[in-house]
């Protein structure tokens, strides 16, 4: 319909430009989108849903800082504006580095207080994931000051740490974490990781442990796991939670090389090969992916 309308040159009809950005939004086709969203505007500067549109079409073709004015309309005037709305603005601040204007847009997507420990964490989650470590390191801080009992602050402040390769601060955050927090399994997990890296093969067994006992779901545990035990020179115990993990995870190229390990110990040299070639195969296939486009 909204196409024959175009073909017969009734564009200009009253509500026509707002269907077609919604359709041209909906099927991905988003430089056609934004223009019918603008020409919307011009015939109605009240029309709300294409202001909100506009904004994330424009977000959506990698202009945030274009995003910003219309998706702040938007928040203005309805300051309950839906979740997605909130969410890419908070995005679009933190790529313009106006962290206060995110934390703020966050804070008003989960409906916590914008100067709240919880605000700083959900801030500190978001930098995280925008690869901003040394940001979200400084808003976690901010998490705990205002907030010294609130859960994960301490587990990203170990994270932070592990990615500078500062092992003492990182299981000094990792302990905090798991006073607060202590059916967390991803502490105990991570907990293993920072004991294994120092050594400390005993102490990362029993975390380990720990981790698989509250969360059996996870791979990650279990390959550690397997690790540790190689370490400790018991490749036959190894290969049970290795195996494991295989079955879990077929394509983890890490599992396979360590199960090549633990047979190259046990003597089965033909197994050994069977699972370094394995790790090949996976490794070179997603090394492929990671190849650009030509």
């Amino acid at each position: 319909m909204l196409e024959q309308l175009v073909t017969a040159g009734k564009e200009s009809a009253p509500g026509v430009q707002h269907e077609l950005g919604i359709a041209y939004y909906r099927t991905g086709k988003l430089l056609s989108a934004e223009k019918a969203f603008a020409q919307a505007m011009v015939e109605n500067p009240n029309d709300l849903e294409s202001v909100q549109l506009r904004g994330l079409t424009l977000y959506r073709l990698g202009n945030p800082a274009a995003a910003i004015p219309f998706l702040e309309r938007v928040r203005q005037w309805t300051p309950n504006a839906n979740a997605d709305a909130n969410y890419v603005l908070g995005l679009c601040y933190l790529n313009s580095q106006r962290f206060d204007d995110a934390r703020k847009a966050f804070a008003n997507q989960f409906g916590v207080s914008a100067n709240s420990g919880p605000a700083y964490l959900l801030l500190g989650n978001m930098l995280m994931r925008a690869n901003l470590p040394e940001a979200a390191a400084e808003s976690a801080k901010k998490a705990l000051q205002l907030s010294p009992n609130i859960p994960l602050a301490h587990f990203m402040l170990g994270e932070f740490y592990l990615f500078k390769s500062d092992v003492e601060q990182a299981l000094r955050e990792f302990q905090q974490e798991r006073e607060i927090n202590p059916a967390n399994a991803a502490v105990y997990d991570r907990l293993g990781d920072v004991y294994i890296r120092s050594g400390q093969y005993q102490q990362a067994q029993e975390s380990l442990a720990k981790a698989i006992s509250l969360d059996t779901s996870s791979t990650g545990p279990f390959i550690q796991m397997g690790k540790v035990l190689l370490r400790r020179n018991d490749p036959q115990t190894s290969l049970l939670y290795l195996q494991h993990a295989e079955k879990m995870d077929p394509g983890n190229y890490i599992t396979h090389t360590l199960l090549s390990q633990a047979y190259r110990s046990l003597g089965r040299e033909e197994e050994a090969k069977k699972e370094i070639d394995a790790a090949s195969k996976i490794h070179a296939e997603s090394e492929l992916k990671l190849q650009p486009v030509q």
